[in-house]
């Protein structure tokens, strides 16, 4: 589900769970915040990966539904990874090759440097189940992409391909998928050689003060909890389970 490896000062965190396009469970939420937490002093540069055509397909909705309803969002391994997101001090650098929907995207905003597959695809369709943006992407998209490409995005919800979002600004480089790996492995090993205090207190000044990022997430917390509640919402993931019962 979750494979965590060393590669020297680099902690390379891959989602892998191939027969569902990396859709992610409480489980796995959970390791992955659990990685980002770690104060390993030896761990540089972090290196979020998924498997060849999907970094990502975003929530495993049944599994979402299953825990909403009896932990409640506020206590969800899916807000402890983005709060661990958030609050991560170490580099992140992300491979994306294929579909990356939802949080797959959204998780990006926090990354420091993005390497996209030519076949990359990113979807944020919260607004389609009626939700709205979480991981603090209402805050972030913005800064990185202007208002009017970011509510694209995030409230129309169109696609963007892998040219498009490096031209938002969200991605760095477009590369082969047979190197996308690679080259953001290379960039982090890069990001690990470099001197560890110089690095953390230039990071730290690139991102500047996080209070308004840590209260626009709880924002963002609060009302998806209420909109998860709400008829729209309801009646929006009935017909999209429908929609999946019908395709199985």
């Amino acid at each position: 589900m979750i494979e965590i490896e060393r590669d020297g000062a680099v902690q390379r965190i891959r989602m892998n769970r191939r027969d569902k396009k990396n859709a992610l469970t409480g489980e796995m939420y959970s390791a992955l915040a659990e990685a980002l937490e770690q104060r390993d002093p030896d761990i540089r540069a972090h290196l979020l990966c998924g498997v060849p055509g999907a970094f990502t397909a975003g929530n495993d909705i049944a599994d979402f539904l299953a825990m909403a309803g009896t932990v409640g969002i506020q206590d969800a391994p899916v807000v402890r990874f983005l709060r661990a997101l958030a609050a991560c001090e170490i580099p992140i650098v992300a491979a994306v090759d294929g579909l990356a929907i939802g949080v797959g995207t959204t998780m990006l905003f926090h990354c420091d440097m993005v390497f996209a597959s030519e076949r990359a695809l990113f979807r944020t369709p919260f607004l389609d189940l009626g939700l709205v943006p979480e991981a603090g992407a209402s805050l972030l998209a913005p800064r990185v992409m202007g208002h009017a490409r970011a509510f694209e995005l995030l409230c129309l919800g169109e696609p963007f391909d892998a040219a498009r979002a490096l031209s938002a600004g969200f991605v760095n480089h477009v590369v082969a998928e047979e190197e996308v790996e690679a080259r953001a492995l290379a960039a982090a090993r890069a990001i690990a050689a470099k001197p560890a205090e110089a690095m953390r207190l230039s990071r730290a000044l690139l991102w500047g003060e996080r209070a308004d990022l840590r209260a626009r997430m709880e924002e963002e917390i609060r009302l998806f909890a209420e909109r998860l509640a709400s008829k729209e919402a309801r009646a929006a993931f009935t017909a999209f389970m429908d929609r999946s019962r019908g395709s199985d």
